[in-house]
């Protein structure tokens, strides 16, 4: 059925009493319908490997070059409280599902098959859907031989197209790059540029489905070691690795702004909702200037070192140009706040709840804590699991942190019966640790192929 005359029924209906479910059958709008109404908005999601909060202007820096993601946050909104799991794959699992590791994480570099993602939801509403940049879900060749292609392929996690650095094979991700274009594996030039071939990908995308909603997941390849230096580098001989990773952050802010500029030149801006946000923490190699404070580099680390991640919301005539947002966000978050953007259903069950309100400058219904549950390799590691507010974080042997005086946990609160406010902090964590899994879903007798 047509978008116009789907439109003419809904009218007829309001005057007639049918039975509920033939009313609600005659309304539903079609994918294919959805498909064809170019009105309906697009999203890019856009999320870089490896850099926490305090590598950003908009966030304080004055030590990286980061002015397109700085534009960004100076024309859309900025979230001062965005947190990740500690590292990729968790992470990525998190976002792509909406659900807690506690309940579907199975191994490093694995996405369970059987989970439902982000792809697939945007794909049942119509939508054309691409992903670009590090998969690292499916378990590719170097990893032991139990979990080897027992992982999800990004067909099958609902991607029309793709052009990604590690689906099956390993290989270079930044100078002569072996990347998988739509299920083949191809290597590229010496002289080419892993980061610039996905970009260039990303934005024929964009310009082939102009005329229809469509959805771009955007997970880069940069700012991920080895630190390498980049095509605006003085020298390609350079082997100082903090260099050559400032370095890469002004070129993985060049390529925000090359896929920002690309949107802008369709002109599909008003009808985009552009994401962009870190997957974990920034390597422990890198030393950070944040004012007169020098950040250790936290990935893989619980604390905010590890956690605290850049987001930033752009949608020209949606979103308040300067807007700044002190609500708490969760990866769990970015599903659902997706869904609810086109005008989907969001299921019942997911751990996420849509930031899509606060992006429109209402209130929404923010966070009062957020759960993390971290065992990045469950066959060997033991989780450590967390629930937290803006101020004070809860751990489930019972460490109780002041995140604001003390951000690297030095020293647990001991005695805080005193301290009315710090008690019933904790006693409200307390509770809200109780109604999350106190052990992970672990699958690791992986099925067979």
């Amino acid at each position: 059925m047509s978008i116009a005359r789907l439109a003419v029924w809904k009218r007829f209906l309001r005057g007639v009493i049918l039975p509920g479910w033939l009313v609600a059958a005659l309304c539903v709008t079609s994918p294919a319908a959805r498909a064809a109404d170019a009105s309906l908005p697009n999203v890019v999601l856009i999320m870089a490997d490896d850099i926490g909060y305090e590598c950003f202007g908009c966030y304080g820096s004055s030590q990286y070059h980061t002015p397109r993601i700085d534009e960004l946050s100076r024309r859309g909104m900025r979230f001062d409280h965005c947190y990740s799991q500690p590292l990729c794959t968790p992470s990525r699992v998190k976002l792509m599902t909406g659900l807690s590791n506690a309940r579907n994480y199975v191994a490093f570099s694995i996405l369970d098959r059987s989970q439902r993602t982000i792809g697939q939801y945007f794909q049942a509403a119509g939508y054309r859907t691409f992903v670009g940049g590090k998969w690292q879900l499916y378990g590719a060749e170097h990893y032991p031989e139990r979990f080897r292609g027992k992982g999800t392929l990004p067909a099958d996690a609902g991607f029309d197209e793709y052009c990604l650095w590690q689906v099956d094979q390993l290989g270079l991700r930044y100078w002569e790059p072996l990347l998988n274009v739509n299920g083949e594996n191809r290597q590229f030039a010496a002289d080419e540029y892993g980061p610039d071939v996905v970009a260039e990908h990303v934005n024929r995308f964009m310009s082939e489905n102009r005329d229809r909603p469509f959805f771009v997941y955007y997970p880069m390849i940069l700012v991920h070691n080895p630190f390498l230096p980049t095509p605006a580098s003085a020298s390609r001989d350079s082997d100082d690795e903090q260099r050559n990773f400032e370095d890469m952050v002004a070129q993985m802010d060049t390529i925000v702004g090359r896929v920002v500029d690309k949107i802008a030149e369709l002109g599909i801006a008003e009808r985009t909702l552009v994401l962009f946000t870190g997957d974990n923490g920034t390597n422990r190699k890198i030393r950070s200037r944040l004012g007169d404070v020098t950040i250790a580099g936290g990935k893989g680390l619980t604390t905010d070192a590890g956690t605290h991640v850049p987001l930033v919301g752009y949608w020209p005539g949606t979103i308040a140009a300067g807007s700044v947002c002190d609500d708490l966000v969760d990866f769990s978050d970015v599903l659902p706040t997706c869904l609810t953007t086109i005008g989907a259903d969001v299921p019942q069950g997911l751990d996420g709840r849509s930031f899509l309100p606060q992006l429109r400058g209402e209130t929404g219904e923010p966070r009062s804590w957020l759960y993390c549950y971290y065992c990045p390799r469950p066959e060997r590691t033991e989780p450590t699991r967390f629930v937290r507010d803006k101020g004070v974080k809860l751990y489930g042997d019972g460490r109780f942190y002041d995140v604001v005086s003390d951000p690297l946990e030095g020293a647990p609160l001991q005695d805080f019966s005193t301290d009315p406010a710090a008690a019933s902090a904790h006693e409200a964590l307390r509770t809200a640790l109780g109604q999350m899994p106190a052990t992970g879903q672990m699958l690791l007798d992986l099925p067979e192929d």
